[in-house]
């Protein structure tokens, strides 16, 4: 029963996130979960532990965020519309109720840090069999922003990344893949110590630039696959997983070489339980 009711208030979150342009009354949501609208409210802050309220406007605000500091071209008012405001002051006074930052301050100087802390809620999972795979990496070159310091701030060396990506044209999104390579756990360091890759398919060399963008490899070689769909703050429990459960009863041996991932697709251009991300565990041959 209470994988069922995961499963229930699960379907209620993605949709919320598929649809988060539209109303999304009481009652369409509990049809969507099939409870009762008495219960429905209850049994959504029981497993998610806050209100079907909040969790709406938290959603709307973050892909707002993101759009106020990846989406520059898009105005304010825009933004304000697509997350369900009348107007612009509306939009302002909620977004800084919630971070402590007009939208216009966080497009500015955005404060990712105390802005990570109001989503520290998580719903709880539902189990599902993962498959892991065996595949050959071919190997590339990369075009990579190092970032270190805390995970909470990484956002800033991305959103560094991108104008590098946009400025240099050596590496558009659209048509070189994206990676990210953890060189340690950040659950498992000192904040400052964290250090993280941003990472970019490029053909030639990387020249000096402003932002300190250098070129390095990804190597060759066997990797355990497994495929993560949804938001990536939920990256750790697969990650665990490959190590914790698979490696050992796998009868392989991990290559000297972190972790790493490949983004299929980004958030806010799509939503975020479409999020696509393989994570790849390095193997000896």
């Amino acid at each position: 029963m209470t994988t069922s009711y995961n499963r229930r208030i699960k379907s209620v979150c993605d949709y919320i996130h598929e649809h988060l342009e539209e109303d999304l009354s009481l009652e369409r949501l509990s049809s969507v979960a099939a409870f009762s609208k008495y219960h429905f409210h209850r049994q959504f802050q029981h497993y998610t532990g806050i209100s079907v309220a909040r969790f709406i406007s938290m959603q709307r605000l973050k892909r707002a965020s993101y759009q106020l500091v990846f989406h520059r071209e898009s105005r304010v008012l825009e933004i304000a519309l697509d997350a369900g405001f009348d107007s612009p002051e509306a939009f302002s006074r909620a977004f800084k109720r919630a971070f402590d930052q007009t939208p216009s301050q966080f497009r500015r100087n955005p404060k990712w840090e105390p802005w990570h802390k109001e989503y520290q809620f998580k719903t709880k999972g539902v189990t599902k069999e993962m498959k892991v795979q065996i595949q050959k990496f071919d190997g590339c070159r990369v075009a990579v922003l190092e970032h270190k310091g805390p995970a909470e701030s990484l956002n800033h060396s991305v959103a560094s990344f991108i104008e590098w990506r946009k400025t240099s044209q050596l590496s558009p999104v659209s048509l070189s893949e994206t990676y990210g390579v953890p060189h340690n756990d950040p659950n498992a360091v000192e904040p400052d110590e964290f250090r993280f890759d941003i990472c970019g398919v490029v053909q030639e060399p990387v020249p000096e630039n402003p932002q300190g963008v250098i070129t390095k490899e990804i190597p060759s070689g066997r990797c355990a696959v497994l495929r993560h769909l949804g938001s990536r703050d939920h990256l750790d429990e697969k990650i665990y997983y490959l190590y914790r459960d698979w490696l050992p009863e796998s009868g392989h041996e991990l290559r000297d070489f972190p972790v790493y991932f490949r983004y299929l697709n980004f958030y806010p251009e799509v939503p975020e339980n479409e999020l696509v991300t393989d994570i790849y565990l390095p193997l000896l041959d």
